[in-house]
C-alpha cells in the first residue's frame, strides 16, 4: 500500500544570498509539490516585474485545482503594493498553490526589511541560504556534498579540495560529487591532488599560476596544452586577470594574517596565503604593466585582436618579463 503523498507547506521563504543554495531549495519545493501533484508547474518572477493583478491571478484557484510552484525572486526589492498583496493571499492561501519567497535578509524600503518577519509570523517555512563566507562553513559544505552523494572525505581531503578548487559553492560540489566517483567512495588528500592536476591543465588556471611566478617555459606549456584541449580564450584570460588582480590586493593591502584580511579583502584566507607567495618579486612597475596586459588581454580574446591564440601567448610571455620590474 502506498502512503498517501505530503502536503507541502503553502508559504515557504528563502531566506539568504548564497545561489546554489537558492537553487536547491526552489528545486526542493517543487519536488515536494510534485509529490503531491506530479502535473505541478513552477513559475519564477522577479518581484520588480509583478503588479498586484498579476500576483493575484497567479494565485487565483484554477479550474482543475492543478498544482502550481510560485517563486517571487528578489523580494528584498519588493514595494509596498506587492507586500501588501502578498500578505493579504498568505493570509488565505489557495489550496494546490505553494507560494516561494526569495528574499536576502536585506532591502531599503520599509516594506521590503518588514516582510521576512511577516512571513514568518503567517507561518511560513523558512529556508536559510546564508553566503558561506567562514571556513569552517566552507568546510563543513564540502563534507556534506560528499556525504549527500554516498561518500566520505577526511580533513586533510577537505582542506585540499578548498585549497585546490577555490571558494565557489557551484564548482565544490561538482568537483566532491566527481571525487566520490572516481575514487569508489572514499576521499582523501592524494585523490583530490589527482584530480585538480587533471583540472589544472584545462581551466587555464596552471596557466596563470606559471605565468605570475615568471616560469616562461612552464607557463607556454601549460598554455598550449589547454589550448590542444579547447580551453575557451575567455577562460584563460579571465584566470590571468584574476590572479594578477589578486596579487595587486594582497600587495597593496600588506603583510598580515590570512584569516585576518579575508572580510577586509573579500577573498578567502587560501586565495590571500597563495597571493601572499606569489607576490615576492612583483615591483610597483611591473604590477602595473601586468595590470595593462591583462586590461588589454580582456578586449583582444572578446575580438579585439585577429588571432586570441597569439594574443594569449604574447600577454603570458609580457607578465613573465612583467615580474622583475621594479
Amino acid at each position: 500500500m502506498t502512503a498517501p503523498a505530503t502536503t507541502p507547506p503553502p508559504l515557504q521563504l528563502v531566506l539568504g544570498e548564497e545561489e546554489l543554495l537558492i537553487e536547491r531549495a526552489v528545486r526542493s519545493a517543487l519536488d515536494a509539490a510534485r509529490l503531491a501533484d506530479s502535473t505541478a508547474d513552477l513559475t519564477r518572477v522577479k518581484v520588480s516585474e509583478l503588479t498586484a493583478p498579476v500576483l493575484a491571478e497567479m494565485v487565483s484557484p484554477s479550474l482543475f485545482s492543478e498544482g502550481r510552484v510560485i517563486v517571487i525572486e528578489a523580494a528584498q526589492d519588493i514595494s509596498q503594493e506587492i507586500a501588501d498583496a502578498v500578505l493579504a493571499y498568505v493570509a488565505n492561501p489557495a489550496d494546490g498553490i505553494v507560494l516561494v519567497v526569495v528574499h536576502t535578509g536585506g532591502g531599503r524600503s520599509k516594506a521590503a526589511k518588514a516582510l521576512p518577519g511577516a512571513l514568518r509570523k503567517a507561518g511560513a517555512l523558512i529556508v536559510e541560504c546564508p553566503k558561506l563566507t567562514k571556513p569552517a562553513e566552507r568546510e563543513s559544505f564540502v563534507r556534506n556534498e560528499v556525504r549527500r552523494v554516498g561518500g566520505r572525505i577526511d580533513a586533510a581531503g577537505v582542506a585540499a579540495l578548498i585549497d585546490t578548487v577555490g571558494s565557489d559553492l557551484r564548482e565544490l560540489s561538482s568537483a566532491a560529487t566527481q571525487l566520490v566517483s572516481d575514487s569508489g567512495g572514499s576521499v582523501d588528500e592524494a585523490a583530490v591532488r589527482r584530480y585538480h592536476h587533471g583540472r589544472a591543465d584545462v581551466t587555464g588556471f596552471a596557466v596563470a599560476e606559471k605565468a605570475v611566478a615568471g616560469d616562461r617555459a612552464a607557463a607556454l606549456e601549460s598554455l598550449r596544452w589547454a589550448m590542444q584541449l579547447g580551453v575557451p580564450h575567455v577562460l584563460v584570460a579571465d584566470a590571468l586577470a584574476d590572479a594578477v588582480r589578486t596579487i595587486a590586493r594582497v600587495s597593496a593591502a600588506g603583510r598580515g594574517n590570512p584569516n585576518q584580511m579575508a572580510a577586509d579583502l573579500g577573498m578567502p584566507p587560501w586565495k590571500i596565503r597563495k597571493a601572499q607567495g606569489q607576490m615576492r618579486g612583483w615591483g610597483p612597475d611591473g604590477m602595473a604593466d601586468a595590470m595593462r596586459i591583462v586590461a588589454r588581454l580582456n578586449a583582444e580574446v572578446k575580438g579585439a585582436a585577429a588571432d586570441a591564440g597569439y594574443a594569449l601567448e604574447r600577454a603570458v610571455l609580457q607578465l613573465v618579463d612583467a615580474k622583475g620590474e621594479h
